[in-house]
């Protein structure tokens, strides 16, 4: 999978210490390969924290429950002082990281398994699904640059939803309803792209990255590798003895040899034998 690829090729460790950048902790997240496969656990507020960033262009913000406090008196008590995108909120990763996602996941909505959220009718929605094995958990994380809305639908002790327990086709909905209030008056307003984004062919890119760096230990140039075949067991003394009586030739062992991956012994940069 190139999700598992690109794991491969910048490091687990790495990927554990960016993605706190989004909010998450290290507890959350597997520190091995299935990490990209989502098999990490989080809540559905900290992870609509997570994808803020990439609809705020690229700042980490926190998610607050209570605004302001009065007393018996209606005198303000106190007021939340948030962090604000782009004015007083850390920028976590580059505004043209931010946008190139937002784009990726637009498509998601547009052709991808989101494509029930296009019942709003507006063109500034992205987002990502999620199912679980056996159908156990079922999510849709949308937004646009102003508003973020997860859901999640799944038992309190986990079990199979069945056939159609898909993010696609149970938890979409759900953003659908809730976000049709929430964004209702509101004018359509996709992410403006920042400087240093280029759009060639349909794709867009960082004007310095618009070709595979060759410092990236990935390959994606090789041949797909030979399946190995199952071991055969070995002929026993006496029918490799009747072999040898016979006209065929003698094999003194018929076990097969596995075929090793390209990325072993000097080559280690090589990534496509693995898959």
């Amino acid at each position: 999978m190139v999700s598992i690829r690109i794991l491969m090729s910048i490091g687990i460790g790495y990927a554990q210490q960016y993605i706190q950048r989004f909010g998450f902790k290290p507890s959350e997240i597997p520190a091995s390969l299935s990490m990209a496969l989502g098999t990490g656990e989080t809540t559905p507020l900290r992870i609509a924290e997570g994808y803020s960033v990439f609809a705020n262009g690229g700042y980490k913000v926190s998610a607050h429950v209570i605004d302001k406090i009065y007393d018996s008196q209606g005198r303000l008590r106190a007021q939340m002082q948030p962090l604000v995108a782009g004015e007083n909120a850390p920028q976590a990763i580059d505004p043209r990281n931010a946008y190139i996602m937002y784009k990726i996941m637009q498509d998601v909505v547009r052709v991808g398994t989101a494509r029930g959220a296009a019942a709003l009718g507006r063109s500034d929605i992205a987002g990502k699904t999620g199912t679980t094995n056996d159908n156990k958990d079922a999510w849709f994380v949308g937004f646009n640059p102003s508003v973020v809305t997860a859901v999640y639908i799944g038992f309190d002790k986990p079990r199979s939803m069945g056939r159609a327990g898909y993010g696609g086709t149970i938890a979409v909905p759900v953003w659908v309803e809730y976000m049709r209030f929430a964004l209702k008056g509101t004018s359509v307003k996709p992410m403006k792209a920042p400087e240093g984004v280029v759009s060639n062919g349909g794709e867009v890119y960082m004007r310095e990255r618009m070709t595979t760096s060759s410092d990236l230990a990935l390959d994606n140039s090789g041949v797909a590798p030979r399946p190995v075949q199952p071991a055969r067991r070995a002929v026993p003394n006496e029918n490799r003895r009747r072999t040898e009586s016979g006209n065929a030739p003698a094999r003194e062992e018929l076990d097969e040899t596995p075929v090793l991956p390209s990325n072993t012994g000097n080559n280690k940069q090589q990534l496509d034998s693995l898959f």
